[in-house]
């Protein structure tokens, strides 16, 4: 038995919660996981892992044996990086996933630079709205807006950015229906809602020590910004939206912002920050900290947007 294969297999399938699931992120077929894994436990004489047709978790014994191994793989998958770019030019694949609308607009018109700037580096771009984990899935950086729901992982995070959010309608839509001076009037306008938070329908607000919280409703809930963002551009109704996704129509004429003497308020769990995380082990990664740098250099614009 190749122990150190043992246990990268075993290590696998306590993150991923499937063998085959492991299997394809270790590129093996599902027989050698099970057999290395069987191995595995007859050496040690315990069993590791409950196995069932619909889950398989670790053992009271199997968990405390993936709490010592797992860091040992960390640190050797560590050690193995850092020769690997030990003449200080970051190389290799690097695994992002960042949200769809703010991936498309303000990192991907920037890849070309990074590639050019990095050219021993390789993206793979993970595209989803999704909450991704970096261990199941094998991400070396996460991006991801507003509120951290590290759920228990111990991520490292750095700040990117800032934005803020704009209530805001397009000209056609005003001429027809006037501008709400106080978040009071929104009640009588038709406000369109991101439904991907709770409490969509809640638009918070605040001016010196006033808080105002509104009840809006309109004739359109989505889950995609960009959906709002072009009903609105069509005349449809209102928006609440991010700074990074309509500063340029407000800059541009396309929509026109209201209410700007009350500052956006938002819920206790909603933060504006725009963030990367990553994993302790890709700490002294050339390849994570050349992204997450060129990110921070060429992404610092959207805090100033929030002066719109």
């Amino acid at each position: 038995m190749d122990q150190f294969a043992a246990m990268q297999a075993f290590v696998k399938v306590v993150e991923t919660g499937s063998f085959s699931a492991s299997a394809r992120q270790l590129e093996v077929a599902v027989s050698s996981v099970t057999r290395q894994v069987n191995a595995l436990e007859k050496q040690l004489q315990t069993q590791l892992l409950n196995r069932s047709t619909r889950s398989v978790t670790p053992t009271p014994q199997g968990r405390k044996y993936y709490d010592k191994v797992a860091p040992i793989l960390q640190d050797v998958e560590a050690a193995n990086r850092l020769v690997s770019e030990q003449d200080k030019t970051p190389r290799g694949l690097l695994r992002v996933s960042l949200p769809v609308a703010f991936g498309r607009i303000h990192v991907v018109p920037i890849i070309r630079d990074f590639l050019v700037q990095c050219p021993e580096m390789q993206l793979d771009l993970k595209l989803s709205d999704a909450l991704s984990n970096p261990v199941e899935e094998e991400l070396d950086v996460v991006i991801r807006l507003g509120n951290l729901d590290r759920s228990g992982a111990t991520w490292l995070v750095r700040k990117l950015a800032s934005y803020t959010r704009r209530v805001c309608g397009s000209p056609s839509y005003f001429q027809q229906h006037g501008q709400p001076n106080h978040p009071d009037e929104l009640a009588q306008h038709n406000c369109l809602c991101f439904s991907y938070s709770t409490g969509h329908e809640i638009w918070r607000f605040k001016q010196d020590k006033e808080v105002c919280e509104v009840k809006v409703k309109g004739s359109l809930v989505a889950n995609n910004s960009e959906v709002l963002r072009q009903v609105c551009l069509d005349g449809a109704g209102l928006i609440l939206m991010p700074t990074w996704l309509i500063g340029e129509d407000i800059r541009a004429g396309r929509l026109e912002a209201v209410l700007n003497d009350f500052q956006f308020y938002p819920q206790a769990d909603l933060d504006t920050g725009i963030y990367a995380l990553y994993l302790p082990n890709r700490r002294h990664s050339l390849r994570v900290q050349a992204f997450i740098n060129f990110l921070v250099k060429r992404l610092g614009y959207l805090s100033d947007s929030n002066e719109i």
